[in-house]
């Protein structure tokens, strides 16, 4: 194939993609950098339950008053169940229903929320209503009595009331009183339900309420409860952990119900499990609504639609070309060696959960103590397969020993040598005794230095958030790439090593000019 023919293809990708790209960023208005000063999360449910034969209802509690947040996109994944929604005074319920079903059961309730600055106060639409007491005999109705009369001794109203009570509970060492309370009562749920009950005792109405803290991090989470009392004009939250007043800014009300989160017919042992994400497709809200307004296609077939759990699997996937194409670059342009071909871009993969310095610290200490087991192997003579499962344990124990270790010295990221890729680690032991022994020990030294370089310079391109945000939203950048590639892949001249390698024939080669008057 002719180099004309080559570089047109490449020039087509490469213009089809740009296109494609102004026409996201111009006509659908998706930006080119992550909107900072814009905060939008996408919280998930996710229900996993075992059908029963026949019917099965499944009921989830879902967000209506959001006091401080607003809900601008909800999404209900349930593949051949009915849905109903329906509301009531304290909250809303979505019903799934299905005549039959087979196999494990997985449904999804996503809502893309933003920020919104509440106007005064936040307040709740429920009328307030006493919980029910508590039933208490022997110690137990003792030391309860005992508690609330310490309690109103040292508040002035019922605020301080509520929130002695609740300071008492997580007070440490806690008094006898509350040791015999608390006993039957140990996950934060039951402590602040009980909380409610012993407010109940002093006519003092209060409830609990559910929500998830939207922060900086991302992934799985779990619904807190938090504990609202009615001081006769106004409801006022408080923190059943910390006896914190107020309801937090942060705080994002799932519901407000006295019913269970999740209630499947004839299945205890259904579970739903909660996950937030500020990723970058969130920051991308506005434009993705505008998008099922005018073209619900191009948002049902795109990386928005995935699930949660895909997409930041697919926003670490789409950064490995690019760590790749760094390392084309680094081999066929400047001339650095490296062992294999993409073995460089995994170990920076494993270096965003250890950080460049402490990542390559632990692969020279693993890398380096497996090469001196490998030498002893080659002493007994075994065969490749055998060698490379020896090599493998060795690696394996090598990287117990140094989490046990770092363990021991408080050092968490050593926690994380596991999650380099054991096969690899093995593969790079085996690949650099071979060198060390067919080119000698320098060859071998400078591969293995040339592999760290790349790796940590792929580790610093594909841990930019900026890029991560474009190639997300812009996946077509990887075809400029694709193109770029396609341009260096028949190039065969001098690399930047060799100029510097052989400068000294090139000045060697240069025609001697004699001076002035002579010759």
């Amino acid at each position: 194939m002719k180099k004309t023919h080559l570089y047109l293809l490449a020039l087509a990708i490469a213009s089809v993609a740009l296109s494609a790209i102004v026409y996201k960023w111009k006509v659908l208005q998706f930006p080119l950098q992550p909107a900072a000063d814009v905060e939008v999360w996408t919280l998930q449910a996710r229900i996993e339950y075992q059908p029963r034969r026949g019917p099965n209802t499944v009921a989830l509690q879902v967000p209506a008053e959001t006091p401080g947040f607003a809900v601008i996109d909800e999404k209900f994944v349930a593949r051949n169940y009915s849905r109903l929604e329906e509301s009531h005074p304290d909250g809303r319920e979505v019903q799934w229903a299905i005549r039959r079903a087979v196999g494990n059961q997985v449904l999804y309730y996503r809502a893309t929320v933003v920020r919104a600055e509440p106007r005064g106060p936040v307040q709740f639409a429920f009328e307030p209503r006493l919980a029910e007491a508590p039933v208490l005999d022997g110690p137990k109705a003792t030391a309860a009595q005992t508690l609330l009369d310490q309690v109103r001794d040292q508040s002035a109203d019922i605020v301080t009331y509520a929130r002695e009570l609740v300071r008492r509970f997580n007070e440490v060492p806690a008094s006898p009183e509350v040791a015999i309370l608390a006993e039957d009562h140990v996950t934060p749920e039951a402590q602040a339900r009980f909380l409610a009950q012993l407010l109940a005792v002093r006519n003092i109405p209060a409830r609990v309420i559910h929500g998830l803290r939207l922060g900086s991090e991302d992934g799985r989470t779990a619904l807190q409860p938090w504990l609202v009392v009615w001081t006769g004009t106004a409801w006022v939250t408080i923190d059943p952990r910390t006896a914190a007043e107020g309801f937090p800014r942060d705080l994002f009300l799932w519901t407000a119900s006295e019913r269970p989160i999740l209630v499947v017919d004839g299945n205890p042992r259904a579970s739903v499990e909660f996950s937030v994400s500020r990723n970058l497709a969130d920051a991308m809200a506005v434009a993705e609504r505008r998008l099922e307004v005018q073209n619900a296609n191009l948002v049902k077939y795109s990386l928005l639609s995935l699930p949660l759990q895909t997409q930041e699997v697919y926003k670490v996937l789409l950064m490995v070309p690019v760590g790749a194409f760094i390392m084309l670059v680094l081999r066929n342009l400047v001339g650095v060696k490296t062992f294999g071909t993409f073995m460089p871009v995994l170990i920076a993969l494993a270096f965003r959960d250890t950080g460049l310095v402490a990542g390559i610290v632990l692969f020279v200490l693993v890398v380096g103590a497996g090469l001196l087991v490998r030498f002893y192997l080659e002493r007994l003579r075994l065969l490749l397969v055998p060698r490379l499962t020896a090599v493998l344990t060795v690696v394996v124990l090598l990287m117990a020993a140094v989490s046990v270790l770092a363990n021991q010295l408080n050092i968490e990221v050593g926690l994380s040598v596991a999650l380099f890729p054991m096969v690899i680690m093995a593969m790079t032991i085996e690949r650099m005794s071979v060198a060390w022994e067919e080119r000698g020990g320098g060859s071998a030294i400078k591969e293995g230095i040339g592999s760290l370089v790349v790796a940590a310079l792929a580790y610093l391109v594909m841990n930019w958030d900026p890029l991560e945000h474009l190639l997300f939203v812009f996946p077509e950048f990887l075809l400029i790439l694709f193109a770029l590639s396609l341009v260096l892949g028949r190039y065969s001249g001098y690399r930047l090593s060799e100029l510097l390698r052989f400068r000294a024939l090139a000045r060697e080669a240069d025609p001697i000019v004699p001076p002035p008057g002579k010759g």
